[in-house]
């Protein structure tokens, strides 16, 4: 697997336009966020955020985070 060097996120505003959540889905075994490495991960979870969108009436941006920083280990 390469080394993760950017992220993709769906965020949707929470209270407002300055309060933002990553989107997630109960996959059955627990909570998963719809973030993503690469475009091929991101395109896979776009219906899914579409629809969360849609049921919720949220709006749901697409964010891309580039800059790396290791905070340490577990």
């Amino acid at each position: 697997m390469p080394r993760i060097e950017e992220m993709y996120a769906f965020v949707a505003e929470d209270s407002g336009p300055d309060d933002e959540g990553v989107v997630g889905i109960n996959t059955g075994s627990g909570w998963m966020p719809l973030v993503g490495a690469d475009m091929a991960r991101v395109e896979s979870l776009k219906p899914i955020a579409r629809e969360i969108a849609a049921r919720t009436g949220q709006k749901i941006k697409l964010l891309h985070f580039t800059h790396r920083e290791e905070l340490g280990g577990v």
